[in-house]
């Protein structure tokens, strides 16, 4: 890491590297036009910038299954087919790609684990839809659920809250941890009747022990700010009160208004709220950091500015 500041950006080639071609939304430009505007705020003058790194396999186990990792490397080898139904292309390099993205959150996370930044942030991170046997929804391993696994493995941080506001429903990270009481769930995002993956109904609470655990809350087509404050104001009170020891924010900025695969209607200050309020209740919970993923945003200036909006929020905090 390099630099100066409290808050780390972790950015480089590798990470731009997990991206799909011929015109998919989730185009590998998607870094540069996020890292592009940060230059042109000056943010890269605040803040310490870590280098991509690839995740050991060890660490994709504790997540995703061996068949499917398997799977994965094969498709990588050829480059051929899709990853799931149709929206997750395979291309030469997609094992390496995917992997970057994992091992580069998880190199966040032990920054903060080892108290050299208070906040942290990947641009090209957030994969909330992958599950643990599958890939879904442009995301080939779900490096969320693998953090929140080497968390508890490796750091020994038992509660942890993940706080999704993209404008999709996490459900890569829901269902896998639908029925664990010590993963704490704030999910935002447009009702599921009307966009990708139609999950995250408000009466999903969470399974077992773990009812009452998970926070859904489905906005109608069109929400802006407005709506999202008042939606927001659950989701920070919800994970106060849980008390997390981390917080996982995956910031996707496809909430913002003209995002073309979406129909929410925030603006940046949605982003700014979000990540002030969740570095306040980091701070005041005695949690160990908080880890910003990037997520989904498919219009270029639209991620550029929400995610500068995080940084932002982090750094003049």
């Amino acid at each position: 890491m390099s630099g100066s500041g409290e808050v780390a950006v972790f950015i480089g080639e590798a990470l731009a590297r997990y991206g799909f071609g011929q015109g998919h939304p989730f185009g590998p430009d998607r870094m540069d036009a996020f890292w592009n505007e940060a230059r042109r705020r000056g943010l890269d003058r605040r803040v310490t910038v870590g280098a991509p790194e690839a995740a050991a396999e060890e660490d994709l186990r504790r997540f995703h299954t061996a068949g499917y990792i398997e799977r994965v490397r094969a498709q990588s080898r050829s480059g051929f087919g899709f990853l799931d139904a149709g929206d997750t292309p395979a291309f030469r390099g997609v094992f390496e790609a995917a992997s970057c993205v994992v091992g580069t959150t998880l190199a966040a996370l032990s920054a903060l684990i080892e108290g050299r930044c208070r906040a942290a942030f990947v641009p090209i991170a957030g994969l909330h839809h992958a599950r643990r046997d599958a890939a879904a929804g442009f995301c080939v391993f779900n490096d969320c659920g693998v953090a929140i696994e080497v968390l508890r493995a490796v750091h020994g941080v038992r509660r942890v809250a993940y706080v999704d506001i993209d404008a999709h429903h996490g459900d890569g990270v829901f269902y896998a941890f639908e029925d664990d009481p010590d993963v704490v769930i704030a999910d935002l995002h447009e009702d599921g009747r009307y966009l990708y993956p139609g999950t995250g109904a408000a009466s999903e609470t969470g399974r077992g022990a773990a009812r009452g655990t998970k926070l859904n809350l489905p906005l109608a087509p069109g929400a802006d700010d407005t709506a999202f404050a008042a939606a927001w104001r659950r989701a920070e009170a919800f994970v106060r009160a849980a008390r997390p020891e981390f917080v996982i924010f995956q910031c996707g900025a496809d909430g913002l208004a003209g995002d073309p695969i979406t129909h929410l209607a925030y603006t940046p200050a949605a982003h700014a709220r979000a990540a002030r309020d969740l570095a306040a209740l980091a701070r005041d919970c005695g949690a160990r950091g908080v880890l910003g993923l990037g997520g989904g945003g498919y219009d270029r200036a639209n991620l550029a500015a929400a995610w500068c909006a995080v940084l932002e929020a982090w750094i003049g905090d």
